[in-house]
């Protein structure tokens, strides 16, 4: 299960739970949309994997035991160890490989 984590890894942007925002790659590394875009292209700078939108948990408990309220979002924040030109070398060695390739 997803652990929605709470906040962008590079700029700490807020990113609740039902934030259409999010971007994560398949380790669940989590970042806002314009530092997806602007900053890393597309390329999760610690696995170098693609990043797609976080999918929403569903607030209303439409099955029993199956919603955020029985399964929380993550509240610890996380940021990247990585400094801004590591993060620049690598998506510039990655971005122009599609993911699926990567």
């Amino acid at each position: 299960m997803l652990e929605i984590r709470p906040n962008c890894e590079i700029c700490d942007k807020d990113l609740p739970p039902d934030s259409r925002e999010a971007r994560i790659c398949s380790h669940e590394c989590t970042y806002c949309a314009d530092c997806a875009e602007t900053i890393l292209h597309d390329v999760c700078p610690n696995c170098g994997g693609g990043l797609c939108p976080r999918p929403i948990r569903p607030a209303t408990e439409w099955r029993p035991g199956e919603h955020l309220g029985a399964h929380p979002a993550n509240s610890r924040r996380r940021h990247t160890k990585w400094s801004r030109a590591e993060i620049a070398e690598i998506v510039e060695r990655l971005r122009g490989i599609p993911p699926h390739l990567r």
